[in-house]
Formats: structure tokens, C-alpha cells, sequence
């Protein structure tokens, strides 16, 4: 027989933990289905887990910074009990370096005024002061390592940057997604891992459920896919894909960990950087290391792959990144052994996510949401409840966009800008920033 819900959430990373957690506590019953064997084990498990407050649009903007406030103050909202582990947020803050690229940062300090988001403007002395192994000589564009030119300067130096004092990451974000999935629990929600969703059933011109892989199936009126690298596969199970005009796709990354130079303490007095001049971002990781991801320079072939079969080994991409980051930290030591993470991104046309109902009524999708979508997790997955309410409840979301209040802001956001039928939004930054 056939187990059932008022609601299936496929994929338990940590933005499907929160949507799973949000539609119990609204009282439906839920189960959360994920084919790894544990809550955030998938690309959730290789998030840099960034918690920052800066993105190309003012909407988001405002998530993130709605975000913020559940992170600095975790444990309420996962209405946890004393002596429960939980995962840390480290409030570091995060220094973006102004460049030509990012137009110097003119548009995204009006959206932060515009949210009463707090930020400082650092002057070259200020950052140097701040990171003393640091040099701010111009090395734009990014190159890779057999091009001309790689590693000499292109003229000047930086003038400064933009300090956002509330970003952060959290240290540990599998855990983090289990934090949220136990929450859910405790609302009733069910939760199946190794269980790979292989259709979706139909019933009556809706949605019905979804078969299993060993053959079981789970029958609910609403499944919300929130499959990570897997989702466009699952969203074509669903027949929804010619619905859509933003497209998500697997796209494979490499994250670089290397030891922080010598004499100074990156792990305690190191920050979040973003850095467009070198398309490198770095933040502090155990150990007095440094964490290095790529902005997704144009040099760089994004690698779009089979979400179940792909390279997971390093490349020389990873080398690439390592060397970038040490135009900026001449001191930085490159070991000869390779470390870091080699990921998915579940990416989206123009990386902005897609939260939304779908063309099949019951189906709904949390899609193309890594790389900068982490720490909007709670956020979205109130998004995603309300959602499934409002349209549920009769209500036609392309026609009139659902409204959704940011409560910790006090501010609200229409959700019609997700849209998986949008037109490209060319105020993106194409990138992982979103």
C-alpha cells in the first residue's frame, strides 16, 4: 500500500529541509524524500555556506538580508531545545573590493540604504590594515594560468571597497540542513533517505505522487521539487520544462583550500571577500585555512554536466583559482596536494532561482538555487509555503503574483520575480554572486 501526505518535498539539502519544515508547521502532513542517505548530504554538504547580504537586484537583496536574520538567530527559529547541537554562524563580515566590473558598488550600496542595511565604505589603507597580507594592484580581466600576461599587473591599484558587517558563513552546512530537517520533525514531518524519485505520478490532470526506485510510491496532491542538480530531471518527469523559459542545468565547480600564510591568522581575523578584479571570492576555514571559489570569469568554460555521472576529481581549474587568489596574497603557499571540494551547482539561466507553481496544478519547484541561494534557505522555504497556500487555496500566481511578507525587515517581496516563465533578468550578475 501506498504511503501518503498532505505534501512530498523531493530533495532534503537545506532549502528542501526548510520547505519540508514550513509546510508542517502550517499543519499538512509531509514527507521528504532524498535519494542521499542523510539530510544535506548533496550539494548542500559542499556549500561554502556564505551568508551575505549583497546581490545585483533589490530583491535579492532583501532576501538575503531577511535571511541574515534567521541565521543570527538560529536557534529560535528552528525552535530548538536547549543541549540540541546545532550549526554556527560566524559573523565575520564580508569586504567587496570595488572594480570596473561591479561599477563600484554605487548600485549595491543604494539597495542596501534602500533596506537600512548597515555597510561601511574602506579605503585602500583601511583594508590593508585590516588584511596586511593583501596587495591591491589591478590584474583585470581574469586570466588562466597559459594565458598572456597571467600574474602582471594591468595598472593601478583598487581604490577601496564596500564592508557589510552582518554577512558570515556557517561552519558546518550539512549539519545545518539536519538541524532544519530534525525542526521539521518535530512539526511531524517524515523524512526517507536512498530513496530516488524516478516518476511523477498524475491523477485527474494534476499532480498524484511519485514513484520510487525500488518500485514503492508515495502519493500527496502537492510535490515540490526541490532535487538540487537533479531538479531539471525531475521537472522533466513532470512534463513542465516547456512551460518554463529559465532553464536549470548541473553545473559542476571546484573549491580550493589551501593554508593561510604564515604569521597571520585568516581563521580568526580574516573575512568574506569578493574580489571581480581576480573573479575570486575567499572566506576563513578551519584549520587557518583559506576556502577559494571562482565568480565565473568569461575565461572560464562553465562546465555543464550528467548529474549522475561526472568528474568529481580536481582539474586544473583548481590550480587556476589557487594561483588567482595569489595575485592578491603574494605569500600565499600553493601545496602540491589538492584539497578542497568538487561540487554541483543546480544553476539557473541567470542565476537567479526559480520559486514556483508549475504548468502541472500540484507541482511545484525550488530550482536553480545553488551557488546563492544558501542563505536564503529559511526564506525560501517560506516562500514556498505560502506559495503552495495561496495557490492551493484557488488562486492564480501567474496572473497575480503571490506577495510575501519578509517579517524581520519589514518589508514584502513578489514572489511573481521568480518566475519560471520570466524573461531573463539582465540585472543579474550572470554569475555565482546571483
Amino acid at each position: 500500500m501506498a504511503d501518503r501526505a498532505d505534501a512530498i518535498v523531493i530533495g532534503a539539502g537545506v532549502i528542501g529541509a526548510a520547505v519540508a519544515y514550513e509546510l508542517a508547521k502550517s499543519g499538512k502532513s509531509v514527507i521528504s524524500l532524498d535519494a542521499k542517505g542523510a539530510a544535506g548530504h548533496g550539494s548542500t554538504a559542499g556549500s561554502c555556506a556564505i551568508v551575505r547580504v549583497h546581490y545585483s537586484t533589490l530583491e535579492g537583496c532583501a532576501m538575503a538580508w531577511e535571511g541574515f536574520h534567521d541565521w543570527a538567530g538560529w536557534r529560535d527559529y528552528l525552535q530548538a531545545p536547549a543541549g540540541e547541537a546545532l550549526a554556527e554562524f560566524r559573523q565575520t563580515g564580508c569586504l567587496v573590493l570595488k572594480t570596473g566590473a561591479n561599477g563600484g558598488l554605487e548600485k549595491h550600496m543604494a539597495m542596501s540604504r534602500a533596506l537600512d542595511c548597515p555597510f561601511e565604505e574602506w579605503d585602500a589603507d583601511r583594508i590593508l590594515e585590516r588584511l596586511p597580507i593583501y596587495r591591491l594592484d589591478r590584474f583585470a580581466p581574469a586570466k588562466r594560468l597559459d594565458d598572456d600576461g597571467f600574474g602582471e599587473p594591468t595598472g593601478g591599484v583598487l581604490s577601496g571597497g564596500v564592508f557589510w558587517p552582518t554577512a558570515g558563513y556557517v561552519t558546518d552546512p550539512a549539519l545545518s540542513a539536519q538541524n532544519i530537517a530534525e525542526a521539521a520533525k518535530r512539526h511531524g514531518a517524515r523524512f526517507r533517505f536512498n530513496a530516488e524519485v524516478v516518476a511523477i505520478l498524475t491523477a485527474g490532470g494534476r499532480v498524484s505522487g511519485v514513484r520510487l526506485a525500488d518500485g514503492s510510491e508515495v502519493h500527496a496532491p502537492v510535490v515540490v521539487n526541490v532535487g538540487g542538480p537533479a531538479s531539471a530531471r525531475i521537472n522533466a518527469m513532470a512534463g513542465v520544462l516547456e512551460d518554463m523559459t529559465i532553464e536549470t542545468r548541473p553545473l559542476r565547480q571546484e573549491v580550493v583550500h589551501v593554508p593561510a600564510p604564515e604569521g597571520f591568522d585568516f581563521e580568526n581575523d580574516g573575512l568574506i571577500v569578493s574580489d571581480s578584479d581576480i573573479a575570486c571570492y575567499c572566506r576563513p576555514e578551519r584549520g587557518n585555512n583559506i576556502l577559494i571559489g571562482s565568480e565565473d570569469p568569461e575565461c572560464d568554460p562553465h562546465q555543464w554536466v550528467d548529474d549522475r555521472d561526472w568528474n568529481a576529481e580536481f582539474t586544473d581549474q583548481w590550480t587556476t583559482q589557487a594561483m588567482r587568489f595569489a595575485q592578491r596574497v603574494p605569500s600565499l603557499g600553493i601545496p602540491s596536494r589538492m584539497r578542497g571540494v568538487v561540487e554541483l551547482y543546480d544553476a539557473a539561466t541567470d542565476w537567479i532561482p526559480i520559486y514556483d507553481k508549475s504548468a502541472l496544478p500540484g507541482f511545484y519547484m525550488a530550482c536553480g538555487t545553488s551557488g546563492n541561494q544558501y542563505k536564503n534557505a529559511p526564506v525560501a522555504g517560506r516562500l514556498m509555503a505560502a506559495l503552495v497556500d495561496y495557490c492551493e487555496g484557488g488562486a492564480d500566481h501567474d496572473v497575480a503574483p503571490m506577495t510575501l511578507p519578509l517579517g524581520h525587515i519589514g518589508r514584502e517581496i513578489d514572489a511573481g520575480f521568480f518566475s519560471r516563465k520570466r524573461e531573463i533578468n539582465r540585472e543579474s550578475s550572470f554569475s555565482v554572486l546571483g
